[in-house]
């Protein structure tokens, strides 16, 4: 009952709070590989490990988004393509992402190192939540820095599945 009454006020007068974004993106420095540092747990990508994301200007001018992970129980790397379109063209911060057509989500960049080395996805509901860096790992000064963040933002940090 709770979340269809949240799922009515949220239909009827948008996201009580409004997830902040970056304030710009650089789409062609975002471009290419990011590892997946940590995430909240959802249902596609339950059993990942070693979690990657590639990402490329198709030629109809969408992003190209192509996810890997490796299934450890299967002993398989599992692959998803999809694509991507920006909604927010005035800071290309905010995201439609599809993996099964006709159904998108959001991807809303709200954390960004200035040069690029680690980025922090999410959406307005913040069910979903990346850490994403471009290296396997991560220092533990931006670790420290994107979990006060994300508190700040009223993330569950306890909630995250590491790398």
């Amino acid at each position: 009952m709770k979340k269809w009454l949240g799922f009515c006020m949220m239909v009827l007068f948008g996201y009580a709070n409004e997830l902040p974004t970056v304030a710009s993106v650089d789409v062609e420095r975002y471009l290419g590989r990011w590892y997946e540092i940590a995430r909240f747990d959802h249902r596609f990508e339950r059993g990942c490990g070693a979690v990657e994301a590639f990402y490329t200007v198709r030629e109809d001018g969408m992003i190209g988004v192509k996810n890997s992970c490796y299934l450890t129980t299967e002993n398989r790397i599992k692959e998803a393509n999809g694509r991507a379109y920006i909604v927010d063209e005035k800071s290309n911060a905010k995201l439609k992402v599809t993996f099964f057509w006709p159904f998108y989500g959001n991807y809303w960049i709200v954390d960004l190192a200035e040069d690029y080395r680690y980025a922090v996805v999410s959406e307005p509901s913040q069910e979903y939540f990346w850490i994403l860096s471009r290296t396997p790992e991560m220092t533990a000064t931006d670790l420290e820095h994107i979990l006060a963040y994300a508190t700040q933002l009223g993330f569950d940090t306890s909630k995250l599945i590491w790398r």
